[in-house]
C-alpha cells in the first residue's frame, strides 16, 4: 500500500488479530492524513470476520473477509458497506468516485497479498 502509506499504528499492529480487538490504521488519501480505528466485530476462523470502524472518516463502515476453499486454493472475498460523511453531498461524492476508489484500494491490497504468499 505503498502509493497511501497505509500503516497500522496502534491496537493489533502484529500477528492475527481476534474477535473485539482493534487496529488504528494511519494512510494518505486525496491528499489529507487519515486515521481510522477499525473492530473485529464477528469472526468465525477460517471462513470469516468482519471489521467495522470505530472512528475514523465514514459515517459508516463495514468490511467483511469471506474465504472458500476451492480445490488447493483459497479464495478471499470481500465486501465492504459504507456511507460517507456530509449527507447528501457525501451521497453524491460515493456516487461519482468514492466506491471505486475504494473497490481500487482493495483490488490493490489483495494483488499485493497474493504476490507476497508465504506458502
Amino acid at each position: 500500500m505503498a502509493k497511501s502509506g497505509e500503516k497500522a499504528v496502534g491496537g493489533v499492529t502484529t500477528g492475527l488479530i481476534s474477535l473485539g480487538e482493534e487496529v488504528v490504521w494511519r494512510a494518505w488519501h486525496f491528499g489529507f492524513p487519515i486515521r481510522m480505528t477499525s473492530r473485529i466485530t464477528a469472526m468465525e476462523a477460517p471462513d470469516y470476520f468482519v471489521d467495522e470502524q470505530v472512528k475514523g472518516p465514514f459515517r459508516r463502515f463495514r468490511h467483511v473477509h469471506e474465504f472458500l476453499v476451492e480445490g488447493e486454493e483459497t479464495v478471499m472475498i470481500d465486501r465492504i458497506e459504507f456511507t460517507a460523511p456530509f449527507g447528501p453531498i457525501g451521497r453524491i461524492v460515493e456516487k461519482l468516485f468514492l466506491a471505486r476508489y475504494l473497490r481500487h484500494l482493495i483490488d490493490t491490497r489483495n494483488r499485493y497479498l497474493t504476490a507476497h504468499d508465504p506458502s
